[in-house]
C-alpha cells in the first residue's frame, strides 16, 4: 500500500507510505488520493482532511519512471483527478511536511488551507531544472503569495527553500520540531470538530473563491505546456541525465 487513508476522531487522513521509493508518486497514487479526497469530502463522519507523509520525507515528488511510462494525457488523468480533487474539496485540508516537499510536494501545499512544516523540510519546485513548467497553478499563486522576484528563484532557477522561509514567503503556517509537526497538524484539524460545519465549508468558499477561475484556467493552461514539454528534446536529456547520475547538458539547446 502506498497511500494510506483512514478516518480518526473526525480527520481524514492521506498518508503517502512509500518510503523506499522517497515517497515519489506514481499515478496509481494520485487517482488514490484523488478518490481518497472525494471520499472526505462526502463522509459526514469527517471533519477535516489531514495530508502527510512519512518521517523524513514528504514526497520527492513524481516518480520519473511510471511518469515516462504512462505520460500523463489529458485532464482526466490520475494526476489532474488529484489536483481537481483538492482544489474543489469543500472541508478545510491540513498538510503536515517533514523532510523534502518536491514538485508536487510544494505545489500541492499552495492548496491546503493550512500547512505545517518540519524544521528538517526543504521544499523546491524544480521543473525548468527537468525541461517542464510549474504546474497546479503554481505560475499564478507563487508570485501572488510571495512577488516576483522570489517568485522567479522558486520557479526559474528552482531555488529550494527552508522551513523558515515557507513561512516567510506565506505557504506555511508555522515551523515546528520535526518529531512534533504531524501530532500538532491533527490537533489543528480536529478542532473543525468543534466548528459549525457549515460555516466552516462557506468560508473557505468565500476565501477561495476570489481566485477559483484564475486558479483552474492555469492549471489548464499549465498542463497543456507542460505535456508539450514532456515531449521536448530538453525533457528528454533531464530525464535521460537524472536516470544516469549526471547534470543535465542544455547547452545544445536554444
Amino acid at each position: 500500500m502506498t497511500i494510506k487513508t483512514y478516518t480518526v476522531n473526525g480527520v481524514a487522513t492521506i498518508e503517502i507510505a512509500r518510503p523506499e521509493k522517497k515517497n515519489a508518486i506514481t499515478q496509481a497514487m494520485y487517482q488514490a488520493m484523488a478518490d481518497a479526497l472525494r471520499a472526505a469530502d462526502a463522509d459526514k463522519a469527517a471533519r477535516a482532511v489531514l495530508i502527510t507523509g512519512q518521517p523524513g520525507i514528504f514526497t520527492s515528488g513524481n516518480d520519473l519512471e511510471d511518469f515516462m511510462a504512462g505520460p500523463v494525457r489529458g485532464e482526466e488523468a490520475p494526476t489532474f483527478q488529484f489536483m481537481h480533487a483538492l482544489t474543489d474539496c469543500g472541508k478545510p485540508v491540513v498538510a503536515a511536511v517533514t523532510g523534502a516537499a518536491i514538485g508536487i510536494g510544494t505545489t500541492m501545499l499552495l492548496h491546503c488551507d493550512l500547512v505545517f512544516v518540519a524544521d528538517d523540510a526543504r521544499l523546491a519546485m524544480p521543473f525548468v531544472g527537468l525541461g517542464l513548467v510549474p504546474e497546479f497553478a503554481s505560475s499564478v499563486l507563487v508570485p501572488q503569495l510571495m512577488g516576483n522576484r522570489r517568485a522567479a528563484e522558486k520557479l526559474l532557477l528552482g531555488d529550494p527553500f527552508t522551513a523558515e522561509q515557507a513561512v516567510e514567503c506565506g505557504i506555511a503556517n508555522r515551523v515546528l520540531p520535526a518529531g512534533e509537526v504531524v501530532n500538532h497538524a491533527r490537533r489543528i484539524a480536529e478542532r473543525f470538530n468543534t466548528l459549525a460545519p457549515g460555516a466552516v465549508r462557506d468560508s473557505k468558499r468565500l476565501i477561495r473563491e476570489p481566485q477559483r477561475e484564475a486558479v483552474k484556467a492555469a492549471i489548464t493552461r499549465e498542463a497543456q505546456i507542460f505535456g508539450a514539454r514532456l515531449r521536448s528534446p530538453e525533457a528528454m536529456e533531464a530525464f535521460q541525465a537524472f536516470f544516469q547520475k549526471r547534470a543535465p547538458d542544455f547547452s545544445k539547446f536554444d
